[in-house]
């Protein structure tokens, strides 16, 4: 870790869209402070895709944060309620069953409560477009309240060190978040999105290719032109 670089925290779960934030922050210079949570997701295999594209940037500071699952109760994402399957309109603007309840307001605070212990000013999330109809605390308006808070709310923000939550993933779909990562070298092979994995007789992890996250991927990659080599 340059010593000199400006440093950035960014949430990160392994997934698609984090790990292209995280390959963007690294390209934009920052030395990196990444945040990982458990919180009891069933998709938590995704926690050894986070330690795997991790130890390809070794300079990377990674912290995994362990959460009480009982914040979660009535989120399918975290066991209680079943994972829906091939939904016909995911972008509809009802939220899903596998909305966690102020999951990134949590996450958010964590790290703005880390950020501000070691001196760091950026915080980014991978929150993007495709995420707005479903998820409330992925839309623009709550990231742009949360900003304003985190600096109201902190000795950093009122001396005037101000905390910046970046969102470089706000506008894109998942098409335009691929073709953005290729271009950064991101290495969608280790990255994981599925909501439900299976599990094989060796143990091995599989997406199911039915879940919403599974379905936003696969559309995303067919329309970006590009294959995903998780699958081959």
């Amino acid at each position: 870790m340059a010593r000199n670089n400006p440093k950035a925290v960014v949430i990160f779960s392994g997934g698609l869209d984090s790990t292209t934030v995280l390959y963007h922050a690294i390209n934009q210079g920052y030395a990196i402070h990444a945040l990982t949570f458990d919180y009891g997701q069933k998709h938590k295999i995704e926690i050894d895709h986070a330690r795997e594209i991790i130890s390809l940037n070794r300079n990377i500071i990674h912290t995994i944060i362990q959460l009480n699952t009982k914040l979660f109760l009535s989120s399918a994402l975290t066991g209680h309620g079943t994972i829906p399957k091939n939904r016909q309109n995911i972008n509809e603007y009802n939220i899903p069953v596998t909305y966690v309840p102020a999951r990134n307001l949590i996450f958010l605070s964590i790290a703005v409560g880390y950020a501000e212990s070691h001196n760091i000013n950026d915080i980014f999330i991978g929150v993007n477009s495709q995420d707005y109809s479903g998820y409330p605390d992925c839309r623009d308006d709550f990231i742009s309240s949360f900003e304003k808070t985190a600096n109201l709310a902190t000795k950093s923000g009122r001396e005037g060190s101000t905390i910046n939550i970046k969102t470089p993933l706000s506008k894109l779909d998942k098409k335009d978040i691929i073709i953005f990562g290729k271009n950064l070298g991101v290495p969608y092979n280790l990255t994981w999105s599925c909501y439900d994995p299976i599990v094989d007789n060796r143990g091995i992890y599989h997406p199911c290719m039915d879940c919403d996250s599974c379905i936003l991927r696969e559309n995303g990659f067919n329309n970006a032109g590009i294959t995903d080599t998780i699958h081959v």
